[in-house]
């Protein structure tokens, strides 16, 4: 095509009668070389697919249906939108669309039923939304669909996730992304992942799969390393007590939290300062840095003293988290600094309540699992709330790999 720069080049040619121009030959084996890989069944069959912030912005399970960015009238909606197109002309090239999500399933189900979604729920063939580690879930999404884990392209906006699969899936082809959706599909096609060819390679490929198929089997039924990442992502919780810089932000994330949300109660500014200055009140703000960078504020936690319970006895009123930092035993960290505060503090106990809403039932085993003891004390103004208590005499168990920072 052309001249200059094109693909051919006539000077060359004739010298050396090398056809390709040296400047676009690297590009020219690279797509030769996709071809030929296709050819012995080395293209991948399969797109899996985060939902929040990767095909749509925001969390649905927190900001609700109505409140994701999605389709036409904001720069950033139309992004999300574009790449669903992008994904849904692939699965119209019989590429096999998956869905591997931290999340509610009825919740990540029910978003497909966004007027401006350009994928149908039809067009997911594994669909896994759950609270569990994404590895396991892949593994799942490989045998569901009798595939190779190197059949996989995995893609996913948050990049602890994506170092999970790296780690423990070596197999799975993560495509490092950049900070925009906008440029998702780009990175994607440039990749080069799905290259097809025209004929056939059933019959040079079949002793090839049978090879292999013992060393898949092998793969799907391998545990995740949580301790060995976990370990890896240096993490470091940075705690602080919620002064007047940060009631702001903290109002904001308490309003805004459904899913891991132990009591789900709604405060205004004032209503968090008033906690917050109360005598015996212990209000705490926690950020989390790994090697990744700063994910900024992620939990908070306001406990006070209450009426209804022992003087001893520390009721933690309002306790919330980020799903974006799920999996990574932040739970464990939060409930030893609270603990260790409040024991200095002169408590004994600390009183846990949970109160069942449509969207927390991800926290419903939180206090249990924490060595919490059911409590036999009930409100009577709230029959549907449980209560939990944690001994303070115990030692906590530290079953985490944060480093905590207090000031």
């Amino acid at each position: 095509g052309g001249y200059g720069d094109g693909l051919a080049e006539p000077v060359r040619w004739h010298q050396a009668k090398q056809l390709v121009s040296p400047n676009l030959a690297p590009l020219y084996g690279d797509h030769l070389a996709r071809i030929a890989a296709a050819s012995v069944g080395l293209s991948r069959k399969c797109l899996v697919l985060d939902l929040d912030n990767t095909l749509w912005g925001g969390v649905v399970g927190d900001d609700g249906l109505e409140g994701i960015q999605l389709g036409q009238g904001s720069p950033g909606g139309e992004a999300f939108l574009a790449f669903q197109r992008y994904a849904a002309l692939l699965s119209r090239r019989g590429i096999i669309l998956a869905v591997c999500s931290k999340n509610d399933p009825a919740v990540a189900e029910a978003a497909f039923g966004h007027t401006e979604m350009a994928l149908q729920r039809s067009d997911i063939a594994a669909f896994v939304a759950n609270w569990e580690d994404k590895a396991s879930n892949l593994r799942r999404i490989a045998q569901m669909l009798g595939i190779g884990l190197d059949s996989l392209v995995f893609v996913d906006d948050n990049p602890a996730e994506r170092e999970i699969i790296r780690r423990e899936l070596p197999e799975v082809a993560v495509p490092e992304l950049p900070d925009d959706v906008a440029h998702y599909p780009a990175r994607l096609a440039a990749a080069g992942y799905f290259e097809a060819v025209s004929f056939t390679t059933d019959d040079a490929a079949r002793g090839r799969n049978y090879a292999l198929n013992a060393a898949r089997e092998l793969a799907l039924s391998q545990a995740t390393d949580m301790e060995g990442y976990l370990r890896s992502l240096t993490m470091a919780l940075h705690v602080s007590p919620i002064g007047p810089d940060e009631r702001a932000r903290c109002t904001q994330l308490i309003n805004k939290t459904n899913q891991f949300n132990l009591t789900t109660r709604r405060y205004s500014e004032a209503e968090v300062a008033r906690i917050t200055d109360s005598a015996g009140a212990l209000a705490l703000a926690f950020r989390l840095r790994d090697k990744f960078g700063d994910n900024g504020l992620i939990s908070v936690v306001l406990a006070r003293p209450d009426p209804e319970l022992n003087d001893d006895e520390l009721l933690i009123d309002s306790w919330l988290m980020s799903c974006r930092v799920l999996g990574r035993q932040v739970e464990c960290a939060v409930l030893e600094v609270l603990g260790r505060a409040a024991r200095q503090a002169g408590y004994r106990a600390l009183v846990g309540q949970y109160r069942r809403t449509e969207r927390n039932a991800m926290v419903a085993e939180h206090y249990p699992n924490l060595g919490f003891e059911q409590h036999p004390l009930v409100h009577d103004s709230e029959p549907d709330a449980s209560y939990w208590r944690y001994d303070l005499g115990k030692p906590f168990s530290t079953r985490h790999f944060i480093e905590v920072i207090q000031p």
